[in-house]
């Protein structure tokens, strides 16, 4: 992975970590604020680009952000927050958006907004020129400020594409063309998703179930024994309820947990260098370590420590 800017509170003292983070995130994306309730607040935040996409990963204690209206800039900005864990409300003009992990949101601007996150949450973020799908997105100004489920197949083929994008790194010293054809992708991907996504959210008993087994499965990665019949019997609802869930994602439980568990281990090779492959594995629920090594060389292509020394 090429160099990816990071910033963190936890080296300050907890007196020092709001005011810091405000700094940062205002000179990240302009006009941008945070609130919150902790005395002691936690938040770290990788930044990168590739061509026109400016591309933030913030994880923090519960928040409330905003974002004064930018008029600085000669064209109008689109910022896109997808849900990676925890949950979020986003609110600009007068719509309201409630997202859960894998949903995302498209916000202008070009006027205010604030985002209500209630729980420990991170987030993939892009801002990007309205031009880039001007016209490729129906209705791009009805859907600004809408939720957009990332249950659809166009949802989670996007989500893997950003992914991928973190994974290559910060790109901006690239072939100025290969950045412009990654920019065209990441267009072409986001409307596939809206133009596919039904408008709204699926019906809210199925929509809370989803909500509740991803957020599980987030908090319980290091556990060996996550399986369907664990989370089933921790939320009280039926096996066959947890696998109807991952069906209308197109995967199975099992297939959800090791792919999560390998996302995380390939963030944790980067961002905790001194940390050994065997306890990462451990970590993240492997019992065995050459098991995990088994599946990150098939997931990625390369082995851990590999992966870890860029080769």
């Amino acid at each position: 992975m090429n160099a990816v800017q990071k910033f963190e509170t936890l080296s300050l003292a907890p007196a020092e970590r709001l005011p810091f983070w405000n700094d940062v995130v205002d000179r990240v994306y302009t006009g941008t604020w945070v609130n919150t309730a902790k005395t002691d607040f936690s938040a770290e935040m990788w930044r990168w680009k590739v061509g026109d996409l400016n591309m933030i990963r913030p994880r923090s204690d519960p928040a409330q952000v905003g974002r004064a209206a930018d008029r600085a800039v000669d064209e109008e900005q689109v910022v896109l927050h997808l849900q990676r864990r925890g949950n979020s409300c986003h609110r600009q003009d007068r719509r309201e958006a409630s997202l859960a992990p894998g949903d995302f949101v498209l916000m202008s601007t070009d006027r205010p907004y604030v985002i209500d996150l209630p729980n420990t949450h991170e987030l993939l973020v892009v801002q990007f020129p309205r031009r880039l799908i001007e016209h490729k997105v129906r209705g791009l100004d009805d859907r600004l400020g809408t939720a957009i489920s990332g249950a659809c197949a166009g949802g989670r083929v996007f989500h893997d594409f950003l992914l991928s994008l973190w994974h290559q790194g910060d790109q901006s010293h690239a072939d100025p063309d290969w950045q412009a054809g990654v920019a065209a992708v990441f267009a072409d991907l986001v409307a596939l998703a809206i133009n596919i996504a039904p408008v709204g959210h699926p019906p809210a008993g199925a929509s809370r179930t989803r909500e509740r087994v991803l957020a599980l499965i987030n908090a319980r990665l290091g556990d060996p024994d996550l399986r369907t019949a664990s989370i089933a019997d921790e939320l009280g609802i039926s096996a066959r309820t947890v696998q109807n869930v991952f069906a209308s994602m197109g995967t199975t439980p099992a297939g959800h947990v090791i792919e999560q568990r390998l996302g995380r281990a390939a963030e944790m090779l980067i961002s905790n260098p001194a940390t050994s492959v065997t306890e990462i594995a451990f970590d993240l629920g492997f019992n065995d370590s050459a098991y995990f090594a088994r599946c990150f060389r098939q997931h990625y292509g390369k082995t851990p420590s590999d992966y870890r020394a860029g080769r």
